[in-house]
């Protein structure tokens, strides 16, 4: 059984050896949500596609929005567990436990730091180079973990050696995160080894000892045998950072989907509605009437916000209740898996409304089949010039490689995940740049 006071730590990745000097011990943690608000790879989400295209005269959401809207979701998520679960372990007041909305907030806004251009086609670009590419005879030249990790890419992974991985000219620890916030991002907490038919995982080989070393300071469990892959218990806290990105990505893609009128006022405001009962919903209309609001994206607007309220208190109330399963490692879906029957009917009918006019819209397609496209060539071409680095074409691109990616390293497999870092931390409009120079497309000259 997992225990509060060894879950939450502000032991820092890269600096264990500081840890004693260390007396502020409540701002640690805003530390971590400082750092990543003020690092490069969170500002270049801004121009990476969350799921429509990036916007023109209408402004949808990107990565960097959306990261915001669940930092804010998962900010009162925490605080409210904190506040429940206080009440009932007096024991935690005033320990490092009240900060856990923070860490979820800062865990939140790290999320999909390591998603590759163009959203989810990215990462099936990525998976299918090395699956059904030119990357498939790659497989005789690299051991089998590494090929694991290279046929599952996972945004989820990525992210986690983005945050830890030492690169080129860095400190150790990477972004020299607490032990909690690192924890709580790693949503499936296993290796490539046991993705399964889903095909997710939570952290490369290249930083499988860093995620030991955090999970054991921290007490969580380890459910693999001796010789099976790697898979541990979830933290506690990654239940809370999931479902302010269930509830947040859910929610908004609705919103932008109304605003580019891809689903009508009225399916609108219906699916909106249909997470109260008919009393609640009776009383939002009249509020919306009273106070005058009678612009429909204002609408929607409104009872976005309701709804979200709706579904954080539901899952603060999951999360308390089922506790004990949680610190056990027991706990089986998400939370949102468990919310009450009404809300959970509703997000349902978002769910399937969504794969089915807005996730198969053609300005969705579009950019998820440019997106493959452009990331597949960028694979071909580099991935190229790091196994045959000694050609003059090769030289041209690898010089066009940040300094802190190790592609001149001794050995391929170094070689291959500096091009993977390299690729994935591009945005949507960087990565079509490069792809348009290196094919001739667009010239500087011209």
């Amino acid at each position: 059984m997992m225990n509060w006071q060894q879950l939450i730590s502000n032991k820092r990745l890269g600096q264990e050896h500081r840890h004693p000097e260390r007396h502020d011990d409540r701002t640690e943690f805003k530390r971590d949500y400082d750092r990543l608000i003020f690092s490069a790879p969170f500002r270049r989400l801004q121009n990476k596609t969350q799921v429509f295209p990036l916007p023109g005269s209408i402004f949808v959401h990107n990565r960097l929005t959306h990261s915001l809207e669940v930092a804010s979701v998962g900010m009162s998520l925490g605080n409210d567990v904190a506040a429940q679960l206080t009440k009932k372990h007096p024991e935690l007041k005033d320990q490092l436990f009240q900060e856990i909305g923070q860490i979820v907030a800062t865990a939140c806004l790290a999320h999909d730091l390591g998603n590759p251009p163009f959203g989810h086609s990215g990462e099936k670009a990525i998976q299918s180079f090395f699956t059904e590419g030119a990357g498939y005879d790659l497989q005789r030249q690299v051991s089998a973990n590494f090929w694991n990790d290279l046929t599952h890419f996972e945004g989820n992974a990525n992210a986690f050696r983005l945050l830890t991985h030492q690169f080129k000219g860095r400190r150790p620890g990477g972004f020299v995160m607490t032990y909690s916030t690192l924890a709580s991002i790693v949503k499936y907490p296993f290796s490539s080894s046991a993705a399964g038919k889903k095909g997710k995982f939570g952290f490369f080989d290249s930083e499988k000892t860093y995620y030991r070393r955090i999970a054991d300071e921290l007490g969580i469990p380890c459910k693999s045998e001796v010789g099976e892959p790697l898979r541990y218990a979830r933290h506690p806290l990654v239940y809370l950072v999931e479902a302010a990105d269930d509830i947040c990505y859910e929610i908004m893609d609705l919103e932008d989907a109304h605003k580019l009128k891809i689903i009508s006022h009225a399916d609108t405001m219906q699916l909106l509605l249909g997470f109260f009962d008919e009393e609640t919903q009776a009383r939002i209309q009249n509020r919306i009437v009273e106070e005058g609001v009678n612009d429909n994206n204002e609408k929607i607007v409104y009872l976005r916000a309701c709804v979200i309220g709706k579904l954080e208190n539901e899952c603060v109330r999951v999360f308390v209740e089922h506790e004990d399963e949680i610190l056990s490692g027991d706990f089986q879906g998400s939370l949102i898996d468990h919310i009450s029957d009404l809300p959970q009917n509703a997000y349902k009918r978002c769910c399937e409304l969504s794969v089915q006019h807005i996730y198969k819209s053609r300005p969705v397609l579009d950019v998820e089949l440019s997106g493959y496209q452009i990331i597949q060539t960028l694979m071909e071409k580099f991935i190229n010039a790091a196994v045959h680095p000694e050609r003059f074409y090769s030289k041209h691109l690898i010089s066009r490689v940040s300094s802190q990616y190790d592609i001149d390293a001794p050995d391929l497999e170094t070689r291959i995940m500096a091009i993977i870092d390299y690729i994935s931390g591009m945005t949507d409009v960087y990565a079509l740049d490069v792809f348009q120079k290196i094919n001739g497309i667009s010239l500087p000259i011209i």
